[in-house]
């Protein structure tokens, strides 16, 4: 029953009341004529009496009552809407598609006459769509920002049918219907009082200097103390300007606390510090280099140090000389833009080497992968691990799902080889299969679980190692029990083979094996060109004395005449983009492996004087494979993470879906317009 009956319920039992009682009376004096006549005489004319005058008031004042009412209610109406209409908070009426059907005054000063009638509410305020306009009888609160002023908009869906009291000469259509009541409650003070106690809110971080040991060992005794002196006393400086603290834990690490009011101040200025640190010069001839983590929105102290220590393992994970901010699971990366300094100590790998030894020597069974369509480095690293299990006397398997054309012919080597076993590569569901609860899973060339060969391994494997030299990003393997990361490090086969080394004595790697490895360095050194240390060359030299060939490696990778003439295709459609950017598309249909063919391509278009970077566009099993490449000028590692990949400052890529290659160069050419307006290149 709606209200407007049970109103109309209540005014007709006021006046039925009276004739009800009425007729009790009539009752009460027959009955009272079998009593005593003469009294029952008395109440029919005090009966009569009461029946006339009824009718007497009913008559002369029912017009009286009815007109007062209809005054009533007219006058109730009219201070309802004055009510509204004058009310100080900012209140509209709209239709299902966000028009505006009505509003009062202080949503007319509002918007300033810039919305009338009829028009969308989205043209005042953007945020307020048709498409969040509530359904059923639930209310939404959007925050907005209006003129200047925080507000929150709260909308409440009136269904029709509330408002209408049934009528067949309505539309059921009409009846139907809804109306979307809206008003803005400004919380400006609010917000503004929430804002101040959040940037007074506790931020942890960490620096720490990367290359101290190489920058301090050659100087002098008195210089090395003056360079530290120096080193001190900027970040000392740089982090007092903001109002923090700053705290010397070791020679060469610096616990800081600041507000998260200052982190904006240093973020603002992309943490001038980084550039600042390598201007000191005493002498040295490498210049010092810092790394910077930070931590926030914790729910305690110890989780914002929790992450400020993850942040800060995550720029050494990626090279060093930048700063991560970690917020909750969001990550911001800044600086990562010189290369990094290669460390002439081996002593981090022969820890390495121990610790994998001991892990795989626990284990019944090694399960060993990179990345999908792997390529020589990927292989050739997976290759050395396979060895390593192998004279642990462990049961071993390359885990491979799909060939590529760069592997085809290394994997040939061992495919009918007496010397290998039949299951030494296997695929994903073979590798499901032979996992059990006592085996450890090596994930080579790669330290993202999404792009491996199998992702589920990594849910179900217990013991992992992850063995890679590309710079770390969001996506990383977690829980893993030794991880070994060197961004420096020319090749993941390069790593590999210095692990080899410290494995023991007795390890003897087969010709065919230092073939391999000794091919997956060539192939991402691209001929020892490119990310090439004292390292790289030590560990080619270990392969060499170990049977590599130079001769048999250069025919594994010689290539067909069909790729040949693709990758000159390729190179001769680029477009330079901003004078300094190649861009180009691999449009070969008869290759098998465009992706392979486009970064040989984006290696090529390096040679073209005055080209800093190079973007090769592959459309491959219904994704868009980027390869990027630079020498030294450009840090194509910070572009692709932007496009959500990632790699080295020299050699990164990235992987697109439900795009295309026009919509795939418009968004790099995007991305590095908003980065070179930034100053991030």
């Amino acid at each position: 029953m709606s209200s407007q009956e049970k109103r109309k319920k209540k005014i007709s039992s006021f006046f039925r009341i009276p004739l009800l009682l009425g007729v009790i009376l009539a009752v009460i004096t027959v009955l009272v004529y079998f009593i005593d006549w003469p009294v029952g005489v008395i109440l029919t004319v005090y009966m009569a009496v009461y029946f006339v005058s009824l009718w007497l008031l009913y008559r002369n004042n029912s017009e009286i009552l009815r007109r007062e009412m209809v005054d009533f209610a007219t006058q109730y109406g009219q201070v309802q809407k004055e009510i509204l209409r004058t009310y100080d908070v900012p209140y509209a009426l709209l239709d299902e598609s966000a028009r505006v059907l009505w509003m009062n005054d202080a949503f007319k000063d509002l918007a300033h006459g810039s919305i009338r009638y009829g028009r969308s509410i989205t043209s005042l305020i953007p945020a307020l769509r048709k498409e969040i306009l509530p359904v059923g009888e639930k209310q939404i609160h959007v925050p907005v920002d209006l003129a200047g002023t925080d507000y929150t908009a709260t909308i409440r869906r009136i269904p029709m049918e509330d408002m209408l009291t049934p009528n067949t000469m309505l539309d059921e259509t009409i009846q139907q219907g809804a109306l979307m009541s809206l008003f803005l409650t400004d919380d400006t003070a609010a917000r503004i009082a929430i804002r101040e106690v959040d940037d007074q809110s506790v931020v942890i971080g960490f620096i720490y200097i990367d290359n101290y040991e190489e920058a301090i060992d050659p100087l002098e005794d008195v210089r090395k103390s003056l360079l530290v002196a120096l080193i001190d006393r900027k970040v000392t400086k740089y982090i007092a300007s903001i109002d923090g603290i700053c705290s010397k834990m070791e020679k060469d690490k610096y616990l800081i606390v600041i507000r998260k009011k200052s982190l904006r101040t240093l973020e603002e200025d992309h943490f001038e510090l980084l550039e600042d640190a390598k201007t000191v010069k005493v002498g040295n001839e490498l210049a010092i280099t810092l790394s910077i983590g930070i931590g926030l929105d914790g729910l305690t102290y110890a989780q914002n140090y929790e992450f400020a220590r993850n942040a800060i393992d995550l720029a050494l994970g990626r090279g060093g000389d930048q700063a991560v901010v970690k917020a909750g699971d969001n990550i911001t990366y800044y600086g990562g833009k010189s290369r990094q300094v290669e460390k002439n100590t081996r002593v981090r790998a022969r820890v390495k080497a121990q610790a994998l030894k001991e892990i795989l020597g626990t284990k019944d069974v090694v399960l060993i992968m990179g990345h999908r369509l792997g390529d020589p480095d990927s292989f050739g690293a997976a290759l050395g691990v396979y060895r390593i299990a192998r004279c642990l006397n462990r049961e071993a398997h390359i885990v491979i799902n799909e060939r590529s054309t760069s592997v085809d012919q290394v994997i040939g080597l061992f495919e009918n080889n007496d010397e290998y076993e039949n299951d030494m590569i296997i695929d994903s569901a073979e590798a499901l299969e032979t996992n059990t609860d006592n085996a450890a899973l090596v994930v080579v060339d790669t330290n993202r679980p999404g792009i491996t060969e199998c992702p589920e391994l990594l849910k179900r494997c217990k013991a992992i190692v992850v063995l890679d030299h590309h710079r770390q990003g969001k996506e990383v393997v977690e829980n893993a029990t030794l991880s070994y990361i060197e961004p420096y490090a020319s090749s993941a086969c390069e790593m590999v083979t210095e692990i080899l080394q410290y494995i023991g004595e007795d390890i003897k790697i087969r010709p065919e094996e230092a073939d391999a490895i000794y091919g997956g360095i060539v192939v991402d050194t691209t001929n020892f060109t490119n990310r090439t240390g004292v390292r790289t060359f030590e560990a080619a030299a270990f392969l060499r004395r170990n049977g590599a060939d130079v001769s048999r490696v250069r025919k594994l990778f010689r290539e067909d005449v069909d790729e040949y003439k693709a990758r000159a295709d390729v190179v001769s459609h680029a477009q330079i983009y901003e004078g300094v950017y190649a861009i180009s598309v691999c449009t070969a249909k008869n290759v098998k492996s465009p992706t392979v063919v486009g970064a040989q391509a984006a290696n090529e278009l390096l040679d073209i004087n005055g080209v800093k970077a190079s973007f090769v566009f592959s459309e491959y099993q219904s994704l868009i494979f980027v390869s990027a490449r630079s020498i030294d000028e450009v840090n194509v590692q910070l572009i692709m993470e932007k496009m959500g990949g990632g790699g080295h400052l020299s050699v990164a890529g990235c992987q697109l879906k439900d795009t295309t290659i026009e919509e795939a160069i418009d968004q790099l050419k995007s991305v590095i317009d908003e980065m070179t307006k930034k100053g991030e290149l």
